[in-house]
Parts: structure tokens; C-alpha cells; sequence
């Protein structure tokens, strides 16, 4: 007889009713913190430069430097006293309910296990390394934590409009694969990009990504991949804007409009776009041939 329970229908054995597990630091093993820190020091000396401001900060003041995978407790203490925010533990991937309701009460959901050495490079499957070291120092922004709050609640909004699709896409294509607009020209916030030493290039350098200012229906119409580089990146003028735009907007017309356009494919331009970078799309093209 087939088994019909889903495997996101109900907490896996050890987690608890929200799904949070112990992170177990004391089992890490002497290899698993070694793989942290190959990575770690990789992106460190790629991101100066490269990575927002505000990421930059959070990284020096959560000091997420030291060696080692980071002790869920000891940075949550660091991190809430400056946003009220605290990082949990769960065995993988939760319900939507579940990740919207911690992410509303300021609570970041983070894998505990960490990638095998062989797999430096690409991890379908978000990891600590890619959940803390990538997301985390976003976190230590007051602006940006009001943000990621505010998304939450708006999860558990779209959750009664049969909106998900919609909401998701804006997740992926500004805390996943965001740029910033900094005086010194475009910087990386997205946790998929910073975490990414072949993306946090791709990103800024290559010429064959669209780079389009941010825009919140366009973005949300917008299609995308989980197994390659982005073709469309979209760009914020500062946090604040990002903030604002979340808050002062009602989300349950966009959507109902949104419902009646067709999505925009991957690595399209739409006569409204405000153009920063119009892509070779070279890269795509090498794909497909």
C-alpha cells in the first residue's frame, strides 16, 4: 500500500512542533569545521568590494570570522541584541506556514549540517554555510530585519490568496540574488550570491546578465532557475526603498492583477524596464549550443 503522507506534513522524528531540532554543535566533526573555513576564507578574500555595505558590516560585527561553523546560540545572543532576530535550527526544508511564522517573529531558519568537501562549488540543498554565512550578516541591518520580518507576515498573507508564487519570486530575486545601487557602484546582498564564489563574480562581471532596477510587479512576474546563474538581476536604489515599498504596498490587488498577466521568462526585457546592464546573454547561449 503506497504511503500517502507528504514529508512536509508533519515535524520529522527529533524536531519539535515548529520544527527547530537542536543544532548539536559538539558533534561537528574536526572535517565539517575545516569545510567552513576553506569556504569561508574563500569568499572572504573575493567579497571587499563585491559585497554590499551592509553585509560587509554584519559579517565584521556578528564576528563570523572566527574559525569554525558558528555556534547557533552564541550568534543568536550577538545578533538579537542588535535586531531582535535569533537563528534555529531545522533538519531541512519546512512547511511555508512553518518558515513564514518563524520568519514573522524574527526567527531565521538555517540548516545545521554542512556540504561534503566535494561539494564546494554547488549544493542544491541550502546548507549553513549558504543559511548563515550568507544571510545572517543581512540580518544585522535594523532596515533589512524589518524587511525580512515584514516578508514573513506577508507570507502568511499570501497563504489565503493563493499567492506564493508571486511572493516567492520577490524572495529569490532580492534576499536570494539581490544587487544594491552603493555610491561606489553595484554591490551584492543576496545570501545566493555572496555564498557563491563562481556567482559572487557572474553577478557583477560578466556581461551577459540583465542588471534591471527593482520594480515590484515586474519582479514578480518574473520567472527563474535554481540550478544556474541568474539571467535577470534586479536592483535596489538602498534597503530603506526596498523596506518601503514592502510596507507601503497592498499586496492583495498586485496580486489579483498579477493573476491575469502572463509571467516573463527568464532573461527577458519589458519595454518598462529601467535597464542598467542590457545583457549579451552569451552565457545562456553557451547552454543551449
Amino acid at each position: 500500500m503506497a504511503n500517502d503522507t507528504h514529508v512536509l506534513d508533519s515535524p520529522p522524528p527529533g524536531a519539535r512542533p515548529d520544527w527547530t531540532i537542536s543544532q548539536n554543535w559538539g558533534a561537528y566533526t574536526a572535517e565539517e569545521h575545516a569545510t567552513w573555513d576553506t569556504l569561508f576564507a574563500r569568499q572572504a578574500k573575493l567579497l571587499p568590494g563585491r559585497a554590499s555595505n551592509a553585509w560587509l558590516k554584519g559579517l565584521d560585527v556578528l564576528r563570523l570570522d572566527r574559525p569554525g561553523i558558528p555556534d547557533f546560540e552564541q550568534l543568536s545572543d550577538r545578533l538579537e541584541k542588535l535586531t531582535g532576530w535569533r537563528v534555529v535550527a531545522v533538519p531541512g526544508l519546512v512547511p511555508d506556514d512553518v518558515f513564514f511564522d518563524h520568519m514573522a517573529n524574527r526567527r531565521f531558519v538555517a540548516g545545521n549540517f554542512i556540504r561534503r568537501p566535494d561539494q564546494l562549488d554547488y549544493l542544491q540543498e541550502p546548507d549553513v554555510f549558504h543559511d548563515v554565512f550568507g544571510h545572517v550578516p543581512m540580518l544585522a541591518d535594523p532596515v533589512f530585519a524589518d524587511y525580512l520580518a515584514a516578508y514573513g507576515r506577508g507570507g502568511q498573507r499570501a497563504l489565503g490568496l493563493d499567492a506564493l508564487k508571486y511572493l516567492g519570486r520577490l524572495y529569490w530575486y532580492t534576499v536570494e540574488f539581490g544587487l544594491i545601487a552603493e555610491p561606489e557602484g553595484l554591490r551584492i546582498y543576496g545570501s545566493g550570491i555572496v555564498s557563491s564564489y563562481a556567482e559572487s563574480r557572474f553577478a557583477l562581471d560578466d556581461p551577459s546578465p540583465n542588471r534591471i532596477m527593482l520594480d515590484l510587479a515586474r519582479v514578480m512576474r518574473t520567472e527563474y532557475r535554481i540550478d544556474d546563474f541568474q539571467q535577470n538581476y534586479f536592483v535596489i536604489p538602498s534597503v530603506d526603498e526596498l523596506l518601503r515599498l514592502t510596507v507601503e504596498t497592498d499586496f492583495a490587488p498586485l496580486y489579483e492583477q498579477l493573476k491575469q498577466q502572463p509571467d516573463i521568462p527568464v532573461a527577458q526585457i519589458e519595454p518598462g524596464d529601467e535597464v542598467l546592464t542590457h545583457g549579451t546573454q552569451e552565457y545562456a547561449r553557451s547552454k543551449t549550443s
